[in-house]
């Protein structure tokens, strides 16, 4: 099988790329790009890069993701998160190809008092969740074999995240205040990258699928968890609400997802989110320590 993965230089794609080294998925071909590579809003690229390389199935991991600055670079915004993946399922459609595209759970106003199921009705309250939604409904109706995969709170070793970021402050602050009427699923990139391969080797099953960690908590608890795994103690982490923290976008208060289907369909494992940050914690350690040799 050949594989398009879009957004490779991305935590999520630096995730697919290390799952990809390991069986049962070295027999396969996998293209894995970068904006630079491939330009996903120019349909001609796409075309091209389809009739040379044969691609069978892709993963859309490429997306504008600066929630507050979408709000401002709207145009930006909506090419990469709705413009692209149409052109995508619409060259995907024309070659014999299928989708995997990877959403979020910004599609859903937070108002809910339980986990999201994927037939929930969706509510976006910022552009980036408007954009995102539009992007979902282009792939399905362009490429109707396809499958959308909506997470949340995405963290790796790679690049910008939530948890590098309270790593670092947690060292350099004495006192931090953190939001705590936000609940949702920290979900380690590697997980979904795992979950995402093995989508894309089993029986074709389209629609709308949820992947997260397991468990629930606020930013707040998981900043105490970022920091106790990480042995951090002189910094005094302090509870605020989000009121107290305003933002140009709107967050969902509440975004927790329902992975029951992905598990049935697929038999996909959701692990726990303090084990899977645990695991995140102790790879950044290693590498930090290989570094400092």
């Amino acid at each position: 099988m050949k594989l398009l993965i879009t957004g490779s230089n991305g935590q999520l794609g630096h995730e697919i790329q290390k799952v990809a080294k390991q069986a049962p998925y070295t027999n396969h071909t996998f293209y894995f790009t970068g904006s630079q590579d491939l330009d996903i809003c120019d349909e001609n690229a796409l075309h091209q890069f389809f009739s040379d390389h044969e691609v069978d199935v892709v993963i859309n991991c490429a997306a504008y993701t600066a929630v507050d600055k979408a709000e401002e670079e709207i145009d930006l915004c909506e090419r990469v998160n709705m413009i692209a993946p149409q052109y995508i399922a619409q060259v995907a459609q024309a070659n014999g190809a299928r989708v995997i595209h990877v959403s979020t759970d910004y599609v859903f106003d937070g108002t809910n008092y339980k986990p999201y199921r994927e037939d929930d009705a969706t509510s976006p309250c910022s552009v980036y969740g408007h954009t995102k939604l539009a992007g979902e409904e282009a792939i399905l109706n362009f490429c109707p074999l396809s499958s959308i995969v909506r997470t949340a709170w995405l963290y790796s070793v790679h690049g910008n995240n939530f948890v590098k970021t309270m790593l670092r402050l947690g060292k350099e602050r004495q006192a931090l205040n953190v939001v705590v009427d936000q609940i949702g699923t920290p979900t380690f990139a590697g997980d979904l990258a795992e979950a995402l391969l093995k989508m894309a080797f089993s029986e074709i099953h389209p629609g709308i699928y949820h992947y997260t960690d397991e468990g629930v908590c606020s930013w707040y608890d998981f900043t105490l968890a970022i920091h106790e795994m990480a042995n951090i103690t002189d910094c005094i982490v302090s509870p605020i609400p989000g009121s107290n923290y305003p933002t140009p976008a709107a967050r969902p208060h509440y975004s927790v997802l329902d992975k029951q289907k992905i598990r049935a369909v697929y038999g996909v494992k959701t692990p726990y989110w303090r084990d899977s940050l645990r695991k995140c914690i102790a790879e950044m350690n290693e590498i930090e320590t290989k570094r400092n040799k």
